[in-house]
């Protein structure tokens, strides 16, 4: 007889393995009724969202596993991982799906928020650098003085550093403007920019209508090094509160990842469907039909975001100092694995 005590997260994983055919039933325990609860849970992420949080907002999986308690999903995206940091420093939002780089800055500061899961961490690294296609630039080095657009602060950013500093240059030898795809995009078709740094899909996107040309591809010309965890962190002040619903989402996102491995096809459909990139720039991010969602912090991703602070330092993109000693709480994963690993 199934204990009531794990139904809602075994509905959430039934209903993709019914549906999908993959999914083991696993479960953790609701909050009982003497437990605190919130009205809410509040997730932001960066638009369009993280591969998790499209499955979140495509499947209703967060909504299968809390709202027969009366807890709400609110689920937003946001330009940059910027704003969203603001929102969960301030407690406006619970918890984020971001990238590494604003997660880091935010976390240098002493804000009262926790580093407790990967939101992905694909090696691949996902930053291209595009021009039009009749442009004279070829290469990094032809940026010197030029226009380049990015959103500061991301980690298209950092890896921009990064891949200037390999070509002899800094960021102080481009003429640099804080814009995202959907501003971008419109002025490299008008000339009022002359290159532009995204991910992937947007940017193949813009080469697969004959608007840009790709003049640098992190995940071929980059370092590995420069590929590093993009993060899910949650507000302090939620985590002390309810800890059990931290790591009951902790438990969906682990049950998520494995199903977006267990079926690639679907998941990359999915993708497609809810960002509007093409296939074929999808397929190029996730290579192999892997997604490399699971969310355990290891040991490696703690010492490539180390990296990646010690370089956001030195080029004057952060500043403070991560107390990882602090910031980091495994306890949430490890919860929510003894659980799902008892429920099976």
């Amino acid at each position: 007889m199934t204990s009531p005590s794990i139904r809602p997260l075994r509905r959430t994983l039934l209903k993709l393995a019914l549906a999908l055919s993959i999914l083991p039933i696993a479960g953790l325990a609701p909050a009982s009724a003497g437990e605190a609860k919130p009205d809410a849970i509040r997730i932001g992420s960066t638009a369009p969202g993280h591969l998790k949080f499209i499955l979140y907002r495509h499947k209703k999986l967060l909504e299968d596993e809390f709202s027969k308690e009366g807890i709400k999903i609110e689920l937003t995206t946001f330009d940059g991982g910027s704003a969203a940091t603001v929102a969960l420093g301030s407690g406006a939002l619970d918890f984020t799906y971001i990238g590494n780089n604003p997660s880091l800055r935010l976390a240098a500061t002493g804000a009262d928020v926790k580093l407790i899961g990967l939101s992905s961490w694909n090696r691949s690294n996902e930053t291209q650098i595009v021009v039009k296609p009749d442009s004279p630039i070829r290469k990094i080095e032809d940026l010197k003085g030029k226009k380049v657009a990015y959103l500061s602060g991301t980690v298209r950013h950092s890896t921009f550093a990064k891949a200037l500093k390999a070509a002899g240059l800094s960021i102080g030898d481009v003429e640099s403007l804080n814009l995202g795809i959907e501003s971008s995009g419109p002025a490299l078709a008008r000339g009022d920019v002359d290159a532009i740094v995204e991910s992937t899909g947007p940017v193949q996107k813009l080469v697969e209508e004959g608007q840009a040309r790709v003049i640098f591809d992190a995940g071929v010309s980059g370092s590995p090094e420069w590929a590093v965890p993009h993060l899910i962190s949650v507000n302090g002040d939620f985590a002390r509160k309810y800890p059990q619903i931290v790591a009951r989402l902790l438990a969906v996102d682990v049950a998520a990842a494995r199903w977006a491995d267990a079926n690639p096809e679907e998941t990359i459909a999915i993708f497609v469907k809810e960002t509007g990139n093409s296939d074929m720039a999808v397929r190029a991010t996730y290579p192999n039909g892997k997604f490399y969602q699971d969310p355990e912090i290891t040991d490696a991703a703690v010492r490539a975001l180390q990296g990646e602070e010690a370089f956001m330092a030195d080029a004057g993109l952060l500043k403070g100092k991560v107390d990882y000693r602090t910031w980091i709480d495994r306890s949430f994963y490890e919860a929510a694995i003894k659980r799902l690993a008892a429920s099976n």
